[in-house]
């Protein structure tokens, strides 16, 4: 009886936990933790959004068993955000299912469609339930390289031609979670042509959709190519796009028949999000989006922060398009020790949370993710830390315990005499 479990068996150790110990355990002694690694949205729930939850749940009833596939009006609202947006017409019928979040959402239909053995085309580096909801499931992952565009159309590609059985289906994700890339169209309708060519299903993640910045266009939905909804089925959330994420709402969308799928799973599975949840999700996505240009601005205040803060203290960081990551580099003299090695040594010195790479696939490994969910003074406190970090390298290297005096103010510059 003390054998593992077959499916946790089939997990590997969770490379963030390492971390998120190490966190605890600095914050138990007192210590003051930045913390960049994990993206958890904190800005405020738009009030006309809180108001209606409010409002909801004071009435009665509110509080019996909810819709599984989400209420009539939730789902008639995220086809009209569709339409408005990406102007994609959808049957909130038969073509939207809503979700307890976009990873629930995910995992259960890796549930849905795939039995022991099917192999299943994910890139990498990607967000972990990209794998480990099919890995649950019992399929195979065949990993392809996330280089530009037309290197991961290759590495599909190739794929396709060595993985036995053949595919049954290819994850996306852009914007992406951890890299940041973001795809035109074009992209996108070369691989409805390459679902169409091999007979597979795409599975879309689009929880950023909202969270672009600079001259960058929004991000395109898969579904505006004509015939993409005979193929495809895309995820959507509102935890990024109205700072809503410890609600767990998100949505399904695209194909019927995984719609179908999905929504079969989910009714043995929930009831559903809390009702006065979907009610109130109703009216972030029919009410004023005012907030949600004010949310774009404020992480690209805090990526320029991060960014320009960095480089002063001697990481260069690229700006990032989209999302509420950036993907850094490691710096030069930490390159040899990967990413989960200097994840450490930044939480022990310079008192700084990041995720490591190599927790989204291996190709990340040369990596660590940064979130900007600190305001904008925490981040440059963050980089005065990375400074006296970087200042110190050798020693840090070496195993010493050099004294970083962390987060006091720069001497001020001498007077010229």
């Amino acid at each position: 009886m003390s054998q593992e479990f077959h499916r946790i068996r089939r997990l590997p150790p969770y490379v963030f936990e390492v971390v998120n110990k190490l966190k605890a355990e600095a914050r138990g002694r007192g210590e003051d933790i930045i913390d960049l690694g994990m993206g958890n949205p904190d800005l405020p729930t738009p009030q006309h959004i809180v108001d209606k939850l409010v409002e909801t749940v004071s009435k009665p009833r509110t509080n019996r068993y909810s819709t599984s596939k989400g209420i009539p009006g939730l789902r008639r609202a995220q086809a009209a955000y569709y339409e408005r947006r990406f102007g994609v017409k959808l049957d909130p019928e038969t073509e939207i299912v809503a979700t307890i979040g976009s990873k629930e959402g995910f995992a259960n239909l890796a549930q849905a469609i795939t039995a022991p053995g099917d192999t299943v085309l994910v890139p990498n580096p990607t967000y972990p339930i990209h794998s480990f909801g099919f890995i649950i499931s019992g399929a195979v992952i065949r990993h392809v390289p996330m280089g530009t565009e037309s290197e991961f159309m290759a590495g599909l590609e190739r794929a396709m031609k060595h993985s036995v059985p053949k595919p049954s289906a290819v994850v996306l994700n852009f914007p992406s979670n951890p890299t940041a890339q973001v795809v035109d169209l074009d992209f996108y309708k070369d691989m409805v042509k390459f679902a169409y060519k091999h007979d597979v299903f795409l599975l879309s993640d689009l929880a950023y959709s909202e969270v672009y910045f600079d001259d960058c266009p929004p991000p395109p939905s898969i579904l505006q190519v004509p015939g993409a909804k005979d193929v495809a089925i895309e995820f959507t959330s509102l935890s990024k796009t109205y700072s809503m994420p410890g609600w767990r709402m998100g949505f399904a969308v695209g194909n019927e028949r995984l719609v179908a799928a999905l929504t079969r799973i989910k009714s043995y599975l929930d009831y559903g999000a809390f009702t006065p949840i979907q009610v109130a999700a109703t009216a972030a996505l029919n009410g004023p989006q005012e907030c949600v240009d004010e949310m774009r601005a404020t992480y690209q205040a805090r990526r320029d922060a991060l960014v320009q803060s960095m480089a002063q203290a001697g990481w260069d960081i690229p700006s990032p398009p989209a999302t509420m990551f950036a993907w850094a580099p490691l710096p030069e003299k930490f390159r040899h020790v990967g990413s989960l090695e200097f994840s450490k040594m930044m939480l022990e010195h310079a008192k700084v949370a990041v995720s490591p790479g190599i927790g989204f696939g291996e190709y990340g490994d040369g990596h660590v993710r940064v979130a900007i969910v600190e305001n904008e003074q925490r981040i440059r406190q963050a980089a005065r830390n990375v400074r006296r970090f970087m200042q110190n390298a050798d020693a840090i290297l070496a195993g010493e315990t050099p004294d970083l005096r962390l987060d006091e103010p720069d001497p001020k510059p001498a007077e010229a005499s």
